[in-house]
């Protein structure tokens, strides 16, 4: 992944994060999240009872947008992404609480199940005044999880 992008990731704490229910509407949630800049993972946390958990045990697609912390009003600045919600037995979530309470330790008190974002596509754009820049980055295709 493109340095700008890692560098951009690993310094947030929110996304927003769209799936689709069963009625192919788009359903979108905040929360924060953790990046793992080794295997392009995002963790997040959410109870198994919230609706948006309920939509991702059936439909794993997401996409989302990553905001700087604190907006610049002259810098247009952001990423956004596509990836798939891995199932919790896959290897690469193994850590992925681990990883999360350690970027939020207090969230380890509030009550949900972290979860694992494979990132698939990620595009940058990065508009400070006078430079405007796009970054992207794609995942290979052998590499991506397949979900059946």
């Amino acid at each position: 992944m493109n340095d700008k992008i890692l560098a951009f990731l690993k310094k947030q704490t929110a996304a927003s994060i769209c799936c689709v229910n069963e009625l192919n509407e788009p359903i979108s949630f905040s929360c924060f999240f953790a990046f793992n800049s080794t295997d392009n993972l995002i963790y997040f946390k959410s109870t198994e009872s919230s609706y948006h958990s309920k939509i991702l045990m059936q439909n794993q697609k997401v996409s989302g947008t990553i905001l700087p912390d604190k907006l610049q009003i002259l810098a247009v600045k952001g990423v956004q992404f596509t990836g798939m919600v891995l199932n919790e037995n896959d290897p690469l979530c193994m850590d992925a609480a681990k990883n999360y309470h350690s970027r939020f330790p207090m969230a380890f008190v509030i009550p949900g199940a972290v979860r694992t974002i494979q990132l698939n596509q990620v595009k940058m754009t990065d508009n400070v005044p006078g430079i405007f820049k796009k970054y992207s980055w794609q995942r290979e295709e052998e590499t991506a999880t397949q979900i059946a």
